[in-house]
C-alpha cells in the first residue's frame, strides 16, 4: 500500500503554472483547504499490475469537528452513481461527518469503516456513551479500466488511513486517493482542487472545490474556450476505456448559508463542467455536494441561523463555484501522470507542451 496525504506529493506544475487562463481570484493555496477548517487526506493503493485505487477523505470541520452538523445539500446532474447519506442530507439539510470518495465497488466497505471511525471519535468526545447513529456520505467513480475493481482491494484500514491523514494545507492532486485510477476526457486525471475569494457587501468569503474527476469523451474537452480534445487526438486508451465515467464535486464555503442556498451552489457545479465541454452523458454519475462551515448557533433551545440574504448577494458564490469547479478539473488533468494498469491498459497524461502549443495558437496562453 502506498499511503499519501496532501503534504506527501512532490511539487508539480498546476494549470496556472502552464499559463492556462482562468477567471476569478484564488485563495492562497487555490484549494478547498483555503476554506478555514477543511482538511483533506488520501490513501493511495498501487499494488502489482492491477490495483490502482484508493480513498480520499474530506473533513468539513477538521478532525476536532468530525461530528459537527453543518448546513449542506447535494445535487445530481446525472444519477449513474452513488452518494450514500444523501437522502438524510436532503431531508435534514445538515451534513454530519466526513465526505469520503472511492471507487464504485468500495462504497460499502468505506461506509462501514467511516461509521467505525466516527464512533471512535464520539467515544473520545463523550466517554461512556454508546447510542450513536451515523449515515456517512460516501461517493464514488468507476476505476475499473485501470484497476481490478471486482478484486475489492480497498479495506477498512485504507479508509481509516485517509481519515487519519486529513490535514489542512496543500492538497495532493492527480492520481492519488480515490482518484488514483480515474480518467477524464480519455486522459489520466483523478483528484483536483481550486478556490476563489469573493467580496459580498464588504465582507470577504472563500469558496473551495475538490473533484474526483472521471468523465467525458476526448472530442468534448474544452480548456480556456479552446477545443483541445479535437486538436490533441492521439494517445486514446482504446476500447477498454469506452465507458464514460463520473465526477464527484465537493464545494465548501465559509459564507453563512441555509441548506437550500447550499443546494443552489451544488447545482452551479454543472456550469463548471459545461465550460469544459461536458454534456453529462447517460453513463456518467455527476453528483455534487455543497456545505457551509458556519453552523447554526444554539441559544435557549433554539437554533439561530445566519445566512446571506436571499437575492443577488449570493451571485458571487455562484460564479465562484463555476470557476473553481472548472479549474479543479483542469488541475486534476495537469497533475496526473501516465499510468499502466489492469490488463496492461495505458492511460496517458495530458501532454503539457502540446496543451500549451494549442492554447498559444488560439491566443489563450498566458505568460
Amino acid at each position: 500500500m502506498n499511503l499519501s496525504s496532501h503534504s506527501a506529493q512532490p511539487a508539480k506544475p498546476r494549470a496556472r503554472d502552464l499559463g492556462i487562463p482562468f477567471d476569478g481570484t484564488p485563495g492562497p493555496l487555490n484549494a478547498i483547504t483555503d476554506v478555514p477548517g477543511v482538511a483533506v487526506g488520501h490513501c493511495t493503493l498501487i499494488e502489482g499490475s492491477s490495483v490502482r485505487t484508493g480513498v480520499t477523505a474530506i473533513l468539513p470541520a477538521g478532525r476536532q469537528g468530525a461530528l459537527a452538523h453543518l448546513p449542506g445539500a447535494f445535487f445530481s446532474l446525472n444519477g449513474n452513481g452513488e452518494m450514500t447519506g444523501s437522502h438524510w442530507l436532503e431531508e435534514a439539510g445538515l451534513l454530519q461527518g466526513p465526505v469520503m470518495l472511492t471507487n464504485t465497488h468500495s462504497v460499502g466497505v468505506v461506509r462501514d469503516a467511516t461509521v467505525q471511525w466516527l464512533h471512535q471519535q464520539a467515544l473520545q468526545s463523550r466517554p461512556g456513551s454508546h447510542a450513536h447513529f451515523y449515515l456517512p456520505v460516501v461517493a464514488e467513480t468507476y476505476d475499473g479500466v485501470l484497476s481490478d475493481i471486482n478484486g475489492h482491494p480497498v479495506q477498512a484500514r485504507h479508509a481509516h488511513a485517509a481519515l487519519d491523514a486529513a490535514r489542512t494545507g496543500p492538497v495532493a492532486e492527480g492520481s492519488v486517493g480515490g482518484g488514483t485510477g480515474m480518467i477524464t476526457h480519455k486522459w489520466k486525471a483523478g483528484i483536483g482542487s481550486a478556490s476563489r475569494v469573493v467580496s459580498i457587501e464588504g465582507r470577504g468569503y472563500t469558496l473551495g472545490v475538490l473533484v474526483q474527476s472521471n468523465y467525458g469523451e476526448r472530442q468534448q474537452l474544452t480548456i480556456a474556450g479552446v477545443p483541445v480534445g479535437r486538436e490533441i487526438r492521439h494517445s486514446l486508451p482504446g476500447q477498454e476505456a469506452a465507458k464514460d465515467g463520473s465526477i464527484i464535486v465537493c464545494i465548501a464555503t465559509d459564507a453563512p448559508l441555509l441548506p437550500h442556498q447550499c443546494k443552489r451552489l451544488a447545482r452551479r457545479a454543472s456550469m463548471g463542467l459545461a465550460r469544459l465541454g461536458s454534456v453529462a452523458l447517460h453513463s456518467s454519475g455527476d453528483i455534487f455536494l455543497a456545505f457551509s462551515t458556519q453552523p447554526p448557533a444554539l441559544a435557549d433551545g433554539l437554533a439561530l441561523w445566519q445566512a446571506l440574504p436571499h437575492g443577488r448577494d449570493i451571485d458571487p458564490l455562484f460564479q465562484a463555484t463555476a470557476e473553481a469547479t472548472e479549474e479543479a478539473i483542469v488541475n486534476a488533468l495537469v497533475a496526473a501522470d501516465t499510468m499502466t494498469g489492469l490488463n496492461g491498459t495505458v492511460v496517458h497524461a495530458l501532454p503539457h507542451d502540446e496543451l500549451r502549443a494549442v492554447l498559444a495558437r488560439h491566443g489563450r496562453l498566458q505568460g
